[in-house]
């Protein structure tokens, strides 16, 4: 597993799979992997010769009194979990490799990262949409593939590839849910056991009006009422 610092290294790295003929998928994160992350990595090893992943914590996604400093992170954990997964190459460029000293652009995908989320994380998906933009032009991925956990996040990125013929085919993969249910995130563990118990409240709602829905209701009303 080769582990990739700058821009001219992943350029190299990547042309000589070209040149090969090989399909090159690609998972973003930002590092402290968990088991949501290695399924889509395996996801992207069934569907790709060779796979690369990023671990960058990027700045420019985190809005203002947000967590970036204090952003858990495990370096060395990290890499043993790529290499022992089959990963062929990790790219984690440093803050001034992807943002040069005179760095002006912004990336911005109009309405649809405006409202849930992007509604009360300021600048959040301009972030998201910049970033990814920079990795998909660095990496060149034929495939990249993408959590459900952040649905928003997912359908910025699809929106953002269509839009600027990145030519990427992005993959959702599912939710990967911890044994009670919660979803994985490497935020988990701000959690307390109260508020653990609070974020779990959700996903039992969903699932408690899909069983609904799996039995034939389909009143509105009535699926609600009982997710409430």
């Amino acid at each position: 597993m080769e582990v990739l610092r700058t821009n001219d290294e992943m350029t190299k790295w990547r042309e000589e799979r070209y040149r090969k003929g090989q399909i090159v998928g690609f998972v973003p994160t930002m590092g402290y992997l968990h088991r949501g992350h290695l399924a889509l990595m395996e996801e992207a090893l069934r569907r790709a010769d060779e796979v690369v992943v990023s671990i960058f914590v990027n700045p420019t996604q985190f809005s203002p009194g947000e967590d970036l400093d204090q952003y858990p992170r495990d370096w060395e954990q990290d890499l043993k979990l790529c290499r022992d997964l089959g990963v062929d190459a990790i790219f984690a460029p440093e803050v001034e490799e992807m943002y040069p000293s005179g760095f002006q652009t912004r990336v911005q995908v109009e309405n649809l990262s405006q409202n849930l989320c992007g509604l009360h994380r300021t600048g959040h998906f301009s972030g998201v949409a910049l970033v990814v933009t920079k990795l998909f032009g660095a990496i060149r991925p034929h495939l990249a593939v993408f959590g459900e956990k952040d649905f928003q996040q997912l359908v910025v990125v699809k929106r953002l590839s269509k839009d600027l013929n990145l030519g990427v085919e992005i993959i959702p993969h599912p939710i990967v849910r911890e044994a009670d249910g919660l979803a994985m995130s490497s935020r988990n563990k701000y959690l307390s056991e109260e508020e653990r118990n609070s974020a779990l409240s959700l996903s039992r709602a969903l699932l408690a009006a899909c069983n609904m829905v799996a039995e034939g209701e389909r009143r509105v009303d009535v699926l609600v009422a009982r997710a409430k």
